[in-house]
């Protein structure tokens, strides 16, 4: 390797440990989990003293090669790839109130703003993996609007984008039962409308930069969640913003992404329910 792109690569490892330390600091400042926050810490450390390229290791080994340095599990490992991957890192844009999730998915060819919104609130998908993953296992196919030749067009982009030596190995174990999220929505709420949650000023449709929106970082077992309220387009136009709870989980468990609502129809009319999930929701 040329001297300029080694030392230009290993630039990025000093990159990515600066993006894992904002995250660090702002989950302190969001009273998170101490333990997690000295791990994202203790990543950046080592990326800044490796002597190897991140993105030489995602390239020859993938994420799996990642896993397998020192104080890099499988949620690190996932972090540095967006960060290198992706150009960009979904959790600290998630805590600081920067997600946009209908604007990334717009990114792609042949999905505008009507398309990109539906596959953010019917669907649930906030990233170009997610769009991914719909892509390939149905959920698009039975979306109106996606036709086999815009469905062609999405998977040959995002392949590109996304192009990566092998592919993701599917997470581990099911996904948390309705009922913890339904408990993890409850403590939420009930800890936004008694203040005892952290707020912040997320910048979407927020010119004032008015600190609103409350964040809960929380955990049940090994399950790390971090919960807001929906602040969508959607969420605004509908006066839903105190009503749709949206909660991230990101452990080396699994990731995913649930929203939960009141019901306005149907036999759980006036309940909460995660959507998607209805059936299995609480009487």
């Amino acid at each position: 390797m040329d001297p300029a792109d080694e030392r230009r690569d290993l630039d990025l490892n000093a990159q990515v440990a600066s993006r894992l330390d904002e995250l660090a600091s702002v989950l302190t400042s969001q009273r998170a989990n101490p333990f997690r926050v000295r791990a994202y810490r203790q990543a950046a450390e080592r990326l800044r003293n490796l002597d190897r390229p991140v993105s030489e290791i995602l390239s020859a080994e993938g994420v799996e090669g990642l896993e397998r340095l020192p104080d890099i599990g499988e949620r690190l490992a996932r972090a540095i790839r967006d960060i290198v991957r992706l150009g960009y890192f979904p959790m600290l844009e998630r805590v600081r109130g920067d997600v946009d999730p209908v604007k990334r998915l717009m990114t792609v060819p042949g999905i505008g703003s009507r398309l990109a919104a539906r596959l953010h609130d019917e669907l649930g998908l906030e990233t170009l993996e997610d769009l991914e993953a719909a892509a390939h296992d149905g959920r698009l196919e039975r979306l109106a609007g996606f036709g086999p030749k815009r469905l062609d067009g999405v998977r040959a982009v995002l392949a590109q984008r996304l192009s990566r030596v092998r592919p993701r190995p599917p997470a581990r174990g099911a996904p948390p039962p309705v009922e913890e999220l339904l408990d993890v929505d409850r403590e939420y709420r009930e800890a936004s409308r008694a203040g005892r949650v952290p707020v912040i000023a997320p910048r979407r449709f927020n010119p004032d930069r008015r600190a609103w929106l409350p964040i809960l970082h929380t955990t049940r077992g090994d399950r790390h969640y971090t919960v807001l309220y929906s602040n969508t387009a959607t969420a605004h136009r509908l006066g839903k913003t105190r009503d749709w709870v949206v909660i991230y989980r990101d452990d080396d468990g699994r990731e995913g992404q649930w929203t939960v609502v009141t019901a306005g129809s149907g036999p759980h009319r006036g309940q909460r329910v995660v959507r998607g999930r209805e059936a299995a929701s609480l009487a």
